[in-house]
């Protein structure tokens, strides 16, 4: 059984990271700055990416910053504290490159951590605190994926008349657009 729930938390964290990408790659350069609501496009990509990275660790937040990703790119994680919302910081220059990049990590680690999850791991209480269990953590972190990639889709289809293809269940490269 446990067998069956990594797979099926891979393959939807999977799908909701790869729609999520889909919308990045996209978005037109004249709108990656662009306003979505009361953010730019850029600063929900950056705002989703960043609470996938928080919630998938166990950590406390030092070792959340200790991370390679965030040692790396240390100005990009500066003064942005894990309790606040990182919609309530002045808006940073995010690049397409950098969050891509940073995408990139946030796919790796889904890997890590779920391979590493156990039966009691998962139905353990969550370190971030709340009612949540591991498990049910890691569907929240895919429901907000999922919300802010449909989110940016519809930003997109209103923009620039291109919506982004749903991805259903697992990892997939490929062109944004229509359903087939």
């Amino acid at each position: 059984m446990l067998e069956v729930l990594r797979t099926l938390l891979v393959n939807q964290y999977g799908a909701a990271l790869s729609t999520l990408k889909a919308a990045v790659d996209a978005c037109p350069d004249t709108a990656w700055d662009a306003p979505v609501v009361n953010h730019t496009f850029s600063q929900v990509v950056f705002h989703t990416l960043y609470f996938t990275d928080l919630y998938l660790g166990r950590d406390d937040e030092a070792a959340f910053r200790r991370q390679p990703f965030h040692r790396q790119l240390a100005p990009l994680f500066a003064d942005l504290p894990v309790e606040v919302e990182p919609f309530e910081v002045p808006p940073r220059p995010y690049s397409r490159a950098v969050l891509l990049t940073y995408w990139d990590a946030c796919r790796c680690k889904v890997g890590e951590v779920l391979a590493a999850e156990t039966a009691e791991s998962l139905g353990a209480a969550d370190s971030l605190g709340g009612p949540f269990t591991r498990a049910e953590r890691h569907v929240y972190n895919i429901r907000h994926i999922h919300h802010h990639a449909a989110q940016l889709g519809l930003r997109l289809r209103l923009d620039t008349g291109t919506g982004v293809r749903w991805v259903g269940s697992g990892w997939r490269e490929g062109t944004p657009g229509e359903r087939p």
